[in-house]
């Protein structure tokens, strides 16, 4: 799944993407070290991998979008 970067706190390593429809999704120091990146600026497309649905729905990777 696509989405963009919308906020990214480097001391933690967390912060949140908007989906294409506009919805905010947290993620977590997990999810963003799965990725492998160092740095995600707001703004930055990312492929995202989700489980669950809802309030349950959870982000497990963060990486940048390659085309």
């Amino acid at each position: 799944m696509q989405a963009t970067a919308y906020t990214y706190d480097s001391d933690t390593r967390t912060g949140s993407v908007l989906l294409d429809d506009g919805t905010p999704v947290p993620f977590d120091a997990p999810a963003f070290d799965a990725g492998g990146l160092r740095l995600l600026r707001p703004g930055q497309r990312v492929r995202i991998e989700v489980t669950g649905e809802g309030e349950a729905r959870r982000i497990t990777l963060v990486t940048l979008q390659t085309f």
